[in-house]
């Protein structure tokens, strides 16, 4: 694998698998939360296969990534109601942006939050930015405690929302992708900031 997202933006629009696990995400999505007039945080957006869906319901999206070619592409696909930011997510950039300080009825994180450097961290972070009632919707690939690779367990997801001081949270596997490796299971964990 490649040191650097950018090198993956000009074909990932394009690729079959990613735009299954965008639909599929989508479709979990629509099932547990209501996005209608919702502002909405993609965070760890890519080139923005997410955040154009949800755009569609949404009142108004945010989108940020670290990527400076994923939002590039992001970007030249002119979405009237997306904002796009091109960062990785601190502190030091919430205190400066008002348009993140503004706060968000959902936060979706779409096979990001395993590769951050700091997951607690970015929890954390995360939850300063949502609306009280408001949901964080995060999927990654399902892996059990010893599995090597990249991915979360179920127990370790309730336990990071857990320790970022949220008290509702629920997870499942609401869909798999057929691989050459066979199915590679999707553990999503939706938690509320009530």
């Amino acid at each position: 694998m490649s040191e650097s997202w950018d090198d993956y933006a000009d074909g990932w629009d394009s690729n079959e698998a990613v735009i299954l696990y965008c639909q599929k995400a989508h479709e979990s999505l629509l099932n547990n939360v209501d996005l209608e007039g919702r502002k909405v945080l993609d965070f760890g957006c890519g080139t923005g296969l997410l955040t154009e869906r949800i755009s569609n319901q949404a009142s108004s999206v945010v989108a940020i990534d670290p990527s400076k070619k994923m939002i590039s592409v992001l970007k030249g696909k002119h979405l009237n109601n997306v904002h796009a930011i091109n960062s990785e997510l601190t502190q030091e950039l919430i205190d400066n942006d008002q348009v993140l300080r503004s706060g968000f009825d959902i936060i979706v994180a779409s096979s990001a939050l395993a590769f951050v450097s700091d997951y607690q961290e970015t929890l954390k972070l995360l939850k300063l930015l949502l609306r009280k009632g408001g949901f964080l919707v995060q999927w990654d690939w399902l892996k059990e405690r010893e599995e090597p690779g990249i991915g979360f367990s179920e127990e370790l997801i309730e336990l990071a929302l857990e320790q970022a001081g949220f008290s509702k949270y629920s997870t499942s596997v609401p869909f798999s992708l057929e691989g050459s490796d066979g199915s590679m299971k999707v553990v999503m964990g939706i938690a509320e900031n009530a």
